[in-house]
């Protein structure tokens, strides 16, 4: 009988807020579900005592939720109403930055796409931020559900033997035929979309989508052993290391000369030609591929557990 009391003595010894806690973060319920035909006056009047601690913890956190809740939407609410008229004159949007943009962009940053010239040299620092955050999002789905020996058993490894086996044997012809000819169009629509991104609509980020849902159509269609064979986790470090690095590099050297002074040596060339605009036409690319990996690296993970 020690034995098994020792348990509910232990728990019922744990402090009220720690429970509370623990209720909070889903570890344990907030009340047993069972308990002693027999109890002793003492330990009922306790049990009680807690039991009604616990349910004030609780109305305060329900209405301390609910008043965080209300005030967080007052304060969207009234900051929306305050927003300032779509196209006024007066918007503070239409000031000398958007004059600077659109009035010197060609000649500073010599792209035809202005878009481009701004997110990629007038505020490239944010958008190297952007490329990071992908990159991080995808580190942190692939430590959370990355395949390795210490979060799989032997049911899982079972049934992705299971579903190799029959994604070798059961061949789509039709979904195959078709995505042996779409697939190279659409990789080399999404080159083209990435190339051209300051001199047209495009760059890296939608090029990128679009040359990841190629790879995506190619693993839905011919399965991911067969992607494994040339774009695998060892090719998807290689390839984001290198590009936010590129970019890094390329920008920090940018930012240096031109918070100097200094001219960067760094040719603008024709404006409307493929190899122009300086810089922007590198950090297309490199967001581009980020981008592309970042897409495939999502699926890979959350289909299988690996890339």
């Amino acid at each position: 009988m020690s034995k098994h009391r020792k348990p509910r003595e232990a728990k019922e010894q744990k402090s009220l807020w720690a429970r509370f806690s623990s209720w909070v973060e889903g570890d344990e319920p907030l009340y047993e579900k069972s308990r002693p035909l027999r109890k002793d006056r003492d330990t009922l009047s306790s049990s009680g005592e807690r039991e009604t601690d616990l349910s004030r913890y609780l109305l305060v956190y329900h209405i301390l939720a609910v008043f965080i809740c209300l005030s967080v939407t007052a304060v969207l609410l009234v900051t929306v109403h305050s927003l300032p008229l779509f196209g006024s004159p007066d918007n503070p949007a239409s000031n000398e930055v958007v004059e600077r943009y659109v009035e010197s962009g060609l000649q500073e940053t010599g792209a035809v796409n202005i878009v481009a010239g701004m997110i990629l040299d007038y505020r490239a620092f944010d958008t190297f931020g952007e490329s990071s955050v992908l990159f991080l999002a995808v580190s942190s789905v692939m430590i959370l559900l990355m395949r390795d020996k210490n979060n799989i058993d032997l049911e899982e490894d079972t049934l992705t033997a299971r579903e190799l086996l029959m994604e070798r044997k059961e061949k789509d012809i039709i979904l195959r035929k078709v995505s042996f000819i779409v697939i190279p169009c659409i990789l080399l629509f999404g080159i083209y979309v990435v190339l051209n991104g300051h001199l047209s609509p495009g760059g890296g980020f939608s090029g990128g989508a679009i040359m990841g849902s190629a790879l995506i159509l190619y693993s839905v269609s011919f399965g991911m052993m067969e992607v494994n064979r040339f774009f695998s986790l060892k090719t998807f470090r290689a390839i984001t290391t290198c590009a936010l690095m590129v970019y890094a590099a390329s920008k920090a050297y940018s930012f240096f000369t031109g918070a100097n002074g200094l001219h960067t040596g760094i040719p603008l060339g024709t404006p409307g030609a493929i190899l122009s605009s300086g810089l922007i036409f590198v950090l297309d690319i490199c967001v581009g591929m980020v981008v592309t990996c970042t897409m495939y690296g999502f699926y890979a993970l959350f289909a299988k557990g690996e890339i």
